[in-house]
């Protein structure tokens, strides 16, 4: 199968722990984000995400992972409280209140036991990765048991989004992007992402110096379409 040459390199990337750019799409958010499988962040890397990018970081995961380790989607929790709490209810987004899709991907914000406050670069770095290791084990551990909770706790400072259940059939965003990009690559489906900002405008960066960045960094850029159309051409098959 002949993949654009920007997912080839892409693969590569993710698979060598390396940064890869995805763009999601001009119709959406518009958003360049930074993307790299959980397994390899470091504290370091953590501190090039929030200097670099300056968004929010955060662990998308494969929705199958999601739903072995206990993590359901925050608006379905509020949805479910119980009458002491009805007025959460309320403030679950509606079909309609998002500008660029139907619902949002968030899941729990979580923070590893072994941590202090859970912000710094190292304690952030500590349960990314331990979310990496968790989903590997959920997925690839041979149905041996695993309880989330022993390793995490909420409320934390990492922020899990689970991906549509249908993946590109059903949601297009940088969640199941980054998440269809693990698959491609055949590595574990927990990508760390953090949305591109722009320092002096405070919006989100331009796609034109988003290019312009990978084009100076050791970065692939990636657009989202491109990511699509080979995820596609895969599972048809």
């Amino acid at each position: 199968m002949d993949l654009p040459e920007s997912v080839k390199k892409g693969i590569e990337y993710v698979k060598k722990g390396k940064l890869v750019l995805i763009y999601d799409a001009e119709d959406r958010e518009g958003e360049t984000d930074f993307v790299m499988p959980a397994s390899f962040i470091t504290p370091q890397k953590v501190a090039y995400f929030r200097k670099e990018a300056g968004g929010l970081i955060c662990v998308a995961i494969h929705p199958a992972a999601a739903d072995r380790l206990g993590l359901p989607l925050m608006s379905d929790i509020f949805r479910n409280v119980n009458s002491n709490f009805s007025s959460l209810k309320r403030l679950v987004e509606e079909k309609g209140d998002l500008l660029y899709d139907n619902r949002s991907s968030f899941s729990l914000w979580v923070n590893h036991r072994d941590t202090f406050t859970g912000i710094t670069d190292r304690d952030r770095a500590l349960t990314i990765k331990k979310m990496g290791e968790a989903v590997d084990k959920v997925l690839n551990g041979n149905g041996r048991p695993y309880d989330f909770h022993s390793e995490f706790r909420t409320p934390g400072h990492v922020s899990i989004l689970k991906a549509a259940e249908g993946l590109m059939e059903e949601r297009r965003g940088q969640t199941e992007l980054s998440v269809a990009l693990a698959l491609l690559a055949g590595i574990s489906p927990a990508m760390v992402i953090c949305e591109m900002l722009d320092s002096e405008s405070g919006g989100a960066l331009s796609k034109a110096d988003a290019i312009s960045f990978a084009s100076k960094q050791d970065a692939i850029f990636m657009e989202g379409k491109e990511i699509i159309q080979a995820y596609q051409s895969i599972t048809s098959l």
